[in-house]
C-alpha cells in the first residue's frame, strides 16, 4: 500500500481518494470492497429469506449483521474468541461434527482444528456470499474437511442417517428470526443423528438477560422431553450441552438389560425399577 497527497494505492493497483477513505471511517463498523468498478459496501439483500446481511466490523475479526443483530457476541469480546468458546464446550471435538448454521464459517473452521469431518449447513445462500468476501473465512471455502449444504437446518437433518455425527454445534439466529431451530421436533431430529454418546452445544444467549434466562429454560425443558439424558449450562459460552447418553455410560439400549441375583440366578431389571434406583442416586 502507498499513500500520496489525493491517493491511497492498495497492493492490486486500485487507487482510492482521501475523501473516500475519510467517508468510510465516519460510517462506523461497516466493510467496504475495493475493485475497478469502485468502491462498495459488503451487503446483500437476501431474496431467500428477505434479511439484510452486512459484513461488519470489529476489534478483531468481522461479524454479520442479518437485520441489524450480530451473529456473535462483540461486547468485550470478539467473533472469534466468542466460537473458541463455544468450541470449548464441547471439547475435545472429535470424529464427525455438524454445524447447523455456518454464517461466516468460523464454527466449522474452528472444529476442523480437531475433527475428522464437518458438516455445514447454511439456509441462505447470500451469507455464503458474504463469508467471500472476508478473509477469516477462507478456509470454509478450501478445507476439505469441510462439506457445505445449502437448505433449512430443520429440513437438511432429515436427510441424515441415524447416529451420523459425533458433536452438534447449534449457534442458530435469534429465535425469533428462526423459531423453528428451538423447538422440540427439531431437538428430536438432532438427538437421532447423534451418536450413542454424542452431545449438542446449543447457542441460546445471555442467561444474565430476562430474555435470555427465559428461553434458556424453555430450551432445557424441550431437549430433555426429546430424549436427551443430561443438560449443562455453560454460561461462559452463552449456551447450553445436551447429552444423549449420561456422561461416562452408554447411550440407553446400548448395553444388554441391567439384571439382579435371584434364588435361580440372573435376571433383568424392570425399565420402571431402573427409574426409581436412579432417582435416589
Amino acid at each position: 500500500m502507498a499513500l500520496t497527497d489525493d491517493h491511497v494505492v492498495f497492493p492490486n493497483g486500485i487507487l482510492v481518494d482521501w475523501c473516500a477513505i475519510v467517508e468510510m471511517i465516519d460510517t462506523g463498523r461497516k466493510c467496504f470492497k475495493f475493485s475497478e468498478q469502485g468502491v462498495w459496501e459488503i451487503m446483500i439483500f437476501s431474496e431467500t429469506t428477505r434479511w439484510l446481511r452486512q459484513l461488519a466490523a470489529t476489534d478483531g475479526a468481522p461479524t454479520m449483521l442479518v437485520s441489524g443483530k450480530p451473529m456473535h457476541r462483540i461486547k468485550n469480546v470478539d467473533p472469534m474468541q466468542d466460537t473458541r468458546s463455544k468450541a470449548a464446550a464441547v471439547a475435545p471435538m472429535r470424529g464427525r461434527v455438524l454445524d447447523t448454521a455456518t454464517g461466516l464459517g468460523y464454527t466449522a473452521i474452528e472444529a476442523a482444528r480437531t475433527a475428522k469431518h464437518i458438516t455445514t449447513i447454511e439456509l441462505d445462500p447470500a451469507a455464503l456470499e458474504i463469508a467471500k468476501h472476508n478473509p477469516w473465512s477462507r478456509l470454509l471455502f478450501s478445507s476439505e474437511k469441510i462439506v457445505q449444504r445449502i437448505g433449512s437446518a430443520f429440513d437438511v437433518v432429515n436427510e441424515f442417517e441415524d447416529g451420523s455425527f459425533d458433536v452438534i454445534l447449534h449457534d442458530p439466529p435469534t429465535k425469533s428470526l428462526a423459531g423453528e431451530l428451538y423447538s422440540g421436533e427439531f431437538y428430536s431430529r438432532l438427538f437421532r443423528v447423534l451418536s450413542r454418546n454424542g452431545k449438542v452445544f446449543h447457542y441460546v444467549g445471555d442467561p444474565d438477560s430476562g430474555l435470555g434466562a427465559t428461553t434458556t429454560q424453555g430450551v432445557i425443558r424441550r431437549l430433555y422431553e426429546s430424549g436427551f439424558r443430561k443438560v449443562v449450562r455453560k454460561p461462559e459460552a452463552f449456551g447450553v450441552v445436551a447429552y444423549k447418553s449420561l456422561p461416562g455410560r452408554e447411550a440407553p439400549g446400548s448395553r444388554r438389560p441391567m439384571q439382579t441375583r435371584t434364588k435361580r440366578g440372573m435376571s433383568p431389571v424392570k425399565p420402571s425399577e431402573f427409574v426409581r434406583s436412579s432417582r435416589r442416586q
